[in-house]
């Protein structure tokens, strides 16, 4: 048992160093997403340290990985991805993106207002795309005030003040892609020529 369990532990660094290597993040990157030096992360991937539940629960989470993926634990069969929604405050959010650092994709489901809200603009570093799915999106940006529907998209410098909710009494479901270092997302309408 000590054996087989060694043997697992020992295929931890190499399997986060191929995480991070595959989703193009840098030690530095994954250090700020998960509040672990660079020296332990550095430390992790080339086995000099044995990893603790911890540290394994904060990787997990940033890439978006169960615990099962990053010890390597036997297949169950099922090939379906186990997002986990986080709820806050009547919303929901749930991440679609499985690699720390680079745009970020969302799926947020926001309840509707039972009155009139007063929003409270933000503004943070970054880059935001929004599309609509269903309901109707209100987004202060700055001095405009808009109502976004389903099939509609808005782009935006998150140092812009903004604020986003439910424009009516029903929820409103949409996507988002957010760049913390102001990527923006690129559309390409026609292909390449070669």
């Amino acid at each position: 048992m000590d054996d087989e369990l060694d043997r697992t532990i020992a295929t931890v660094g190499p399997r986060l160093r191929n995480l991070r290597k595959e989703r193009e993040t840098t030690l530095t990157d994954l250090a700020a997403e998960t509040g672990i030096s660079v020296s332990t992360l550095s430390r992790l991937e080339s086995g000099e340290r044995r990893p603790t539940l911890e540290l394994l629960l904060r990787l997990a989470q940033a890439y978006g990985v169960t615990l099962d993926e990053l010890v390597d634990a036997p297949p169950t069969g099922d090939p379906r991805i186990n997002l986990r929604p986080v709820k806050a405050h009547g919303m929901t959010m749930l991440p679609l993106t499985r690699r720390a650092g680079g745009i970020q994709a969302y799926k947020l489901v926001l309840p509707g207002r039972k009155r009139r809200s007063t929003p409270q603009p933000q503004s943070h570093e970054g880059y935001e795309w929004l599309y609509v799915l269903d309901g109707r999106l209100r987004v202060v940006l700055g001095e405009h005030d808009l109502v976004l529907t389903a099939g509609e998209a808005a782009e935006f410098d998150t140092r812009t003040p903004h604020w986003f909710g439910s424009a009516d009494e029903e929820p409103v479901e949409f996507l988002s892609l957010f760049g913390r270092q102001g990527e923006k997302a690129h559309l390409r309408a026609a292909p390449r020529k070669r």
